[in-house]
């Protein structure tokens, strides 16, 4: 029986969805690495904000797990790069710090490497 075309694009579509959410998972850990460097080493803050990153680190530990078995490990792994994007937004929303030009346009370059890899794969 023959695909759909919908069919096709949304079975290519679903694992790249769930890889930049796992990203995006796995961002939050610079959040929470940063706030635990703002306190005292060994404090009750730092401690809770470093178990807080080594929590997420677990979690997308198995989510990589779980997209290794849906794509290729070169994809995959070209597709991490958008956590410097994530890096810069949560910066900026979180701790209020400075989206310079040439960071957007490091943004960009890395938004087409990952462009050009996934198109390659095709």
């Amino acid at each position: 029986m023959k695909k759909t075309v919908a069919g096709k694009v949304k079975k290519h579509f679903k694992p790249f969805i769930f890889l930049h959410f796992s990203l995006l998972i796995f961002s939050l850990n610079g959040i929470l690495s940063k706030a635990a460097a703002g306190h005292p080493f060994l404090s009750v803050p730092f401690i809770a904000f470093y178990a807080g990153a080594l929590f997420i680190l677990a979690i997308y530990a198995v989510l990589w797990q779980q997209i290794l078995k849906q794509m290729q490990l070169s994809v995959a792994y070209a597709n991490r790069a958008i956590v410097v994007f994530w890096g810069m937004l949560w910066g900026k929303l979180v701790f209020n710090e400075e989206i310079r030009p040439n960071m957007i346009i490091g943004a960009v370059i890395i938004i087409l490497g990952i462009l050009i890899v996934v198109n390659s794969d095709e």
